[in-house]
């Protein structure tokens, strides 16, 4: 999981410093960087059987899921050329699991209880700390993270709902597979062919870390519980400070340690409050058998 924090800061510099500096549109990043990283997967997808991986009876529910994705990254990356900071879009990202727990109770009609609910509020409320919508210096703009968020929840939540009818393994391949054709089709309007050596060299090293940092996180859920791997993953906010401080020299302002802290508080509860319930509710079985 650190592997993959310290990948994703990477990517993100890269493809901040290729719409910044050489001023090429965020969706003609995402489809060369996800297509390089789509190449460099492909002996794996060739190891897990592509052909069997690849049969469901919901093509239709893959696509829509994959199609969420693709809007949260192209959202991201629209953000990170604008330019957004990235101290503070990666710390807006971070709100994606609230989203979801939101998402859960209200989509898939799951209880989620007055704690979780207070503990979700109280995470946006740091978000909104890290925003200052009510400064005036505030731009729109500064929105795009918290809409990328909401799309990878969503996303997450169809995951979620269809692990009951297809495996991990399908879901990764339906998504490494359909990503590319939706992020061409997102490109094509203004698509600008990259010129120049040190252009294509961000953009290959961008493809090669996004591959690195999604087999980094396959690899670290499969060999621990998520329960483990998954508070390594807040270590991605202080990785991307100090990309952003390193590639364009952004410090950011005290109100994001602050707003940090109570998003990854209140994710951090969330989480161990879905790991503690089946043992709680196992408890009260017994307790009323």
């Amino acid at each position: 999981m650190l592997t993959a924090g310290m990948a994703f800061a990477v990517v993100n510099s890269m493809a901040q410093y290729l719409s910044v500096t050489f001023h090429l549109p965020s969706t003609t990043v995402g489809l060369i960087q996800y297509f390089i990283a789509l190449l460099v997967m492909l002996p794996w997808l060739r190891n897990v059987g592509l052909r069997q991986a690849l049969k469901t009876q919901h093509f239709g529910m893959h696509c829509f899921r994959v199609f969420l994705s693709v809007i949260g990254i192209q959202l991201w990356l629209w953000a990170l050329a604008y330019p957004v900071p990235i101290w503070q879009g990666i710390a807006l990202l971070m709100t994606s699991p609230l989203f979801a727990t939101v998402g859960s109770g209200l989509l898939l009609k799951e209880t989620v209880g007055f704690v979780r609910w207070m503990a979700t509020l109280a995470g946006f409320a740091g978000a909104m700390i890290i925003l200052e919508p009510w400064a005036d210096n505030f731009n729109a703009a500064s929105l795009l993270p918290i809409g990328a968020a909401f799309f990878w929840a969503s996303y997450s939540l169809m995951v979620k709902k269809m692990s009951h009818h297809d495996s991990p393994t399908t879901m990764v391949v339906y998504l490494l597979v359909l990503i590319t054709p939706f992020n061409l089709f997102l490109a094509a309007p203004d698509f600008t062919l990259p010129v120049g050596q040190h252009t294509w060299v961000l953009l290959i090293g961008a493809g090669l870390f996004t591959a690195l940092a999604n087999w980094a996180i396959a690899k670290a859920y499969a060999v621990a519980d998520a329960s483990f791997v998954q508070p390594f993953d807040h270590a991605k906010l202080p990785l991307n400070v100090l990309a952003g401080f390193i590639v364009f020299g952004w410090v950011p302002p005290g109100r994001l340690w602050l707003g940090a802290a109570i998003i990854i508080a209140s994710v951090a509860f969330i989480t161990q409050w879905e790991r503690r319930k089946p043992m709680l509710q196992a408890a009260t079985i017994n307790e009323t058998a």
